[in-house]
């Protein structure tokens, strides 16, 4: 049985994104973010296809276990770190490495039983103002480090960068001087780039760049498409269309009849919704492809299907295959029009869509 919607995910295109990292900063190694189920791309699928990477980074402990379960050794870091005394253990045990951002975390360490080492990674706070240590504590948080024997010695240093979507926002050079500040004299890896770093801005590169939505075939920037960056969409979603009906002008269509025929109508319904993790404020005139053509959406999202003006094109028939964004609808375009972001769009595809892996290469 044909499946209804489909999200089609590029290998190839995940192994172009991951050169396209290595090319802009040369000299780093590479932390490619598998967080969130991979960007909604699917957490081991991504890990394998990505497996020429130095490490990969997960928010939770409980995703670098489904890594590890998976039979992958390379190393990981826990960007939350450890939660609870109890996850010191696992990390021990799988071999994470562990991103340390709070007192209440070093205090945890301090009091666990001895053990095997943690390679860790202290993060900074230069002015995310999310998670860290304030740059003034680095000193004294890193003796009390020295001192704790269940510290692995010599921890990596990170920061992560708050608007380096904006080129032109001098906030990134800030928190870059801040950080610079707070780890001068310091012998240790430091870390600082995310995708919009790793493309904007050279100077926060560092010894290791961590890597999200450009290995998903986006650009990290407020403007523009991942293609502007030489990135190559990853995720295709597509259905098809499932009726054709025709209406005359001044025929609401969809649920409130918040938009109306403007002239005799030519409406087709898709087989997608927000139950498929279409977003469900869509707004009428975000674009959708029908046999490589653009036409609009109209009417309200509902769970199950939305509606498209087909007017315009009349060769359109049931049966005809819909692409909702990927190869030819840039996914930043459909975030744009729903005033969301490219993240939230992937990572809100539900289970009911079939995953169909591919390999297109050039």
């Amino acid at each position: 049985m044909q499946p209804a919607t489909t999200a089609t995910i590029d290998l190839a295109a995940l192994r172009h994104n991951l050169a396209r990292v290595r090319a802009a900063a040369p000299h780093c190694r590479v932390a490619t973010a598998l967080k969130a189920n991979a960007y909604g791309h699917g957490l081991l699928r991504a890990a394998r296809a990505l497996s020429t990477a130095d490490a990969f980074a997960v928010a939770r402990c409980d995703e670098a276990l489904a890594l590890r379960e998976a039979g992958i050794a390379k190393p990981v870091v826990v960007l939350e770190g450890f939660l609870q005394p109890e996850e010191i253990d696992l990390c021990r045990q799988h071999g994470l490495q562990v991103a340390l951002h709070h007192d209440s975390q070093v205090r945890m360490l301090e009091l666990a039983k001895p053990g095997r080492p943690l390679d860790l990674w202290l993060k900074i706070d230069s002015g995310m103002h999310r998670l860290g240590f304030p740059p003034e504590q680095v000193p004294a948080v890193l003796g009390r480090l020295a001192a704790c024997p269940n510290a692995g010695p010599n921890p990596r240093l990170m920061s992560h960068l708050a608007k380096a979507d904006d080129r032109e926002d001098p906030y990134t050079r800030q928190q870059l001087a801040v950080f610079q500040a707070a780890t001068q004299g310091i012998t240790a890896e430091r870390s600082m780039a995310n995708s919009g770093g790793i493309l904007g801005w050279p100077e926060t590169h560092f010894d290791w760049v961590r890597p999200g939505i450009m290995l998903y075939g986006c650009t990290p920037f407020n403007h523009g498409v991942g293609a502007d960056e030489r990135l190559r969409p990853v995720m295709t979603l597509a259905s098809r269309l499932i009726a054709v009906q025709r209406y005359a002008a001044g025929e609401p269509i969809g649920y409130g009849g918040s938009w109306r025929c403007p002239r005799d109508s030519r409406i087709g319904v898709v087989a997608i919704g927000y139950g498929d993790g279409y977003p469900r404020h869509a707004p009428s005139g975000t674009p959708v492809l029908i046999n490589g053509r653009r036409v609009p959406l109209v009417g309200r999202v509902s769970m199950d299907m939305i509606t498209v003006d087909l007017t315009d094109l009349p060769e359109a028939n049931v049966g005809d295959p819909v692409v909702l964004w990927g190869c030819d609808l840039p996914a930043e375009e459909i975030a744009r029009h729903a005033n969301t972001i490219t993240y939230e769009l992937f990572c809100k595809v539900m289970p009911r869509v079939v995953v169909i892996e591919t390999e297109f290469n050039d």
